[in-house]
């Protein structure tokens, strides 16, 4: 199977909200939601459960509960060996539909324009 390749989203006012979310987290919680993000790029599509779990619409949640805080990162693929990391949110309960739907934007937007919608870190 090969790697998957892990992209960020950036909006087109050049944030990356998955890269601005996690900033934002305690450290420990960044280091754990890092590690995720490495079980996706190694399995891609065969990380199930407990680790990654299919929301709706093609849309999938990598999760990471640290502290008794549940951390979300929602993701799509695009093609077989690629996985766009929308956004991350903390939730209790079921992630919210408004979240959803904005990963469901995000994918229909990138899907229209890869390179515009790809964050490319600068060297």
């Amino acid at each position: 199977m090969p790697q998957t390749i892990v992209v960020f989203f950036q909006e087109t006012d050049g944030s990356i909200p998955t890269l601005d979310w996690l900033r934002i987290l305690p450290q420990k919680a960044q280091d754990k939601c890092t590690v995720k993000i490495e079980r996706l790029a190694a399995l891609g599509h065969e990380l199930r459960r407990p680790e990654a779990d299919y929301l709706r619409d093609k849309i999938y949640e990598l999760r990471i509960g640290l502290w008794g805080v549940n951390y979300r990162i929602l993701y799509f693929f695009y093609g077989d060996c690629t996985a766009i990391l929308s956004h991350g949110i903390v939730k209790e309960g079921q992630v919210p539909p408004k979240e959803i739907d904005k990963a469901i934007d995000r994918r229909i937007r990138f899907e229209s324009d890869p390179e515009m919608y790809t964050y490319q870190r600068k060297s």
